[in-house]
């Protein structure tokens, strides 16, 4: 049997050894570039390789020891260590140890997934081998630096050693390399930026590991962290902490592109061409930080070039080194009235008129089911008169969205909403007009998109191009458009949609952006939405969309007085992007007519400090200040 054993493991390293060399420094690395073709991240790799000569000493010392103490000894496995941690993890009864060592884990961060079937654990081993007979102990160990996530989205000693500590991995005193090396057990937990408390105490056990293997004596370990440990927790100048949520959306989407297979985004080199406008991005983060930097609220924002539909800006969180979950892309809310603008396109396409009018009072729904329903506005302000379309978008009033809904069917909303791109599953409910449906800002966005390009519906992502690195083009966004709107509702809509900053619309209450009206240099269409635990801000013109969300992440009741903030983030951020340049607004079909009408009745007026353009479909501009309360028994209404 021994003899069978020994014949076995010189086979399998004689295969190893005739298999290819494996390519280290291109393994599992992936390039991303901006829309300028500007290198702006190199991951699962530094940009610069670190020799293992220019790491501190310390350093390496505190990697072998806490990971691997037997590194320069074994041939790729530690069967000692295997054997101890089989029996301990028998004895408790559950896994609570590992054996693996530096060459094992370094096969897994540039070959492989985390995944822990046995295929993989085979193909690990077999890797492992090939690493362990290609190259000497020193290019593994170097290799396993320059490659190691040590959190905060810095991959390597390199990226690491500077974003902590400014320094370069020479340079690093016996406390940082204690901290850096304790990183990789649990980067989201043991780096000092996330929670410098659990960083020192894993860095004290590295230092406990050096003692016990000879690397450090007692009095030298009793004599750190006597005074706290500076950290610099920067990894550029403008310190765009928020650029990793851009980051981490564009590996997803990467991992999403079907024509690209999985071994090849790991075997190397893949470049990654986005749409992300460092410009945008800048300004989106220091606006988000201005109005949240001490206040406990989340937000997240997307914001997309609607002529391509790339997105060039995104923020999945107030700060990405305490949280990595992406708001933006991952987490779904309540759209509150931001789910107006789809209502309104499906009544103008159903015969209905920016003059058309509802009766908006307190009213009491009675369903077929025999269950009632009873929306309330905003403070519980009503009109109790008629009041137009345009005046119930630009004050956002719920009892004129709901007898929308329940006049046209709750189908017709889905419907539109499907229409435009929204992917999130809505009920045909009447409290899906007030936005009680269900979506990731990165979805709401998608479906404003479609209005911004007058009814184009098209690809929303981050990514413009994928190559390998050969220069061979591994995908090309599809740039097609669909044209899934009426222009003409899409253009009457639009402009419906700029009377939330219109103050002609002050009535029994005020537009819904009327606070940031003299932020704005030009024109926008915009709309808010709220609900008890999120506030939207979602806007466009032909040059930019952006959509804004606030909240909590436990759902948590939000203050009225917090209502300001996703409005005067979307201002900021969208006059910061266009300033300087051309303003744009869009063309007037030849289908379409301007009425001026009273902004509050909808009727013809001579009173300026009330005139506003009414927009209509030529051939039913004649029929101003449609009533539909004839119609209000078709609703049920009680």
């Amino acid at each position: 049997m021994f003899a069978s054993i020994v014949i076995v493991i010189v086979s399998l390293y004689t295969y190893a050894y005739l298999s290819p060399k494996l390519e280290l420094r291109t393994a599992g690395q992936y390039y991303i570039y901006d829309g300028d073709d500007e290198l702006i991240y190199q991951g699962s790799s530094t940009s610069e390789w670190v020799s293992l000569e220019d790491i501190n000493y310390n350093l390496i010392h505190a990697v072998v020891s806490v990971e691997d103490k037997n590194f320069y000894e074994h041939h790729g496995f530690d069967y000692l260590r295997i054997a101890k941690a089989m029996y301990l993890n028998i004895k408790n009864g559950k896994i609570t140890q590992g054996a693996s060592t530096i060459s094992q884990q370094y096969v897994k961060n540039i070959f492989l997934d985390f995944s822990t079937t046995w295929s993989r654990k085979i193909e690990e081993a077999f890797l492992t081998l090939e690493l362990e007979v290609h190259y000497t102990k020193d290019e593994i160990l170097e290799g396993y630096l320059n490659t190691i996530n040590y959190g905060q989205g810095n991959f390597g000693i390199g990226n690491a050693s500077r974003y902590y500590f400014n320094k370069e991995p020479i340079d690093l005193t016996l406390e940082e390399a204690l901290i850096l090396a304790g990183i990789p057990n649990s980067p989201e937990n043991y780096n000092p930026v996330a929670n410098y408390d659990l960083s020192i105490k894993r860095a004290k056990v590295v230092g406990e590991s050096m003692v016990e293997n000879g690397y450090l004596t007692e009095e030298e370990l009793d004599s750190c962290f006597k005074e706290p440990i500076e950290i610099y927790g920067k990894s550029r100048e403008e310190n765009l902490d928020m650029l990793m949520y851009y980051q981490d959306a564009v590996i997803q989407e990467l991992r999403e592109i079907g024509t690209i297979p999985e071994e090849l985004i790991q075997s190397g080199g893949i470049k990654i061409y986005t749409y992300l406008d460092l410009n945008a991005q800048k300004h989106l983060e220091e606006n988000i930080l201005t109005y949240l930097q001490d206040s406990e609220l989340q937000s997240a924002s997307v914001v997309i070039d609607p002529n391509t539909g790339g997105v060039i800006a995104l923020s999945g969180g107030v700060s990405y080194s305490k949280s990595q979950y992406n708001r933006a892309t991952m987490a779904v809310r309540q759209v509150g009235s931001a789910m107006k603008p789809f209502l309104y396109y499906g009544a103008l396409e159903e015969g209905m008129t920016s003059a058309s009018t509802f009766n908006s009072q307190y009213t009491t729904f009675t369903m077929s089911n025999g269950n009632t329903y009873s929306p309330t506005n905003y403070g519980s302000i009503y009109a109790n008169k008629e009041i137009t379309m345009a005046e119930a978008i630009a004050v956002s009033d719920n009892v004129y969205a709901v007898k929308t809904n329940m006049f046209l069917g709750a189908e017709k909303l889905v419907e539109t909403a499907k229409k435009v791109g929204i992917q999130a599953e809505l009920s045909e409910v009447p409290s899906l007009a007030l936005g009680t449906g269900e979506m990731s800002v990165l979805d709401l966005a998608r479906g404003y998109t479609t209005l911004a390009t007058g009814g184009y519906k098209q690809d929303i992502g981050f990514i413009r191009r994928v190559e390998d690195s050969e220069g061979n083009v591994l995908y090309e966004k599809d740039d097609s458009k669909d044209l899934v709107l009426n222009m003409n509702y899409a253009y009457i809509l639009s402009e419906m949609l700029t009377g939330t900053t219109n103050s002609h619309f002050k009535d029994y209450t005020s537009p819904t952006a009327l606070t940031i009206a003299s932020k704005l240099s030009r024109k926008y269409a915009i709309k808010t939405g709220t609900t008890e635990t999120d506030f939207w801000t979602a806007g466009y013109n032909p040059d930019i969309v952006m959509v804004t969300w606030v909240g909590m992440d436990d759902n948590s009741e939000l203050s009225a007085n917090d209502s300001y903030i996703t409005k005067n983030i979307w201002a900021d951020t969208v006059e910061d992007i266009l300033a300087d340049t051309e303003e744009h607004w869009y063309e007037t079909p030849e289908n379409v007519v301007g009425v001026v009408l009273d902004a509050v009745s909808g009727k013809p007026t001579t009173d300026v400090s009330k005139a506003t353009l009414f927009y209509f479909v030529k051939g039913t501009e004649d029929i101003v200040n449609t009533e539909y309360v004839s119609k209000e028994e078709d609703i049920e209404e009680e």
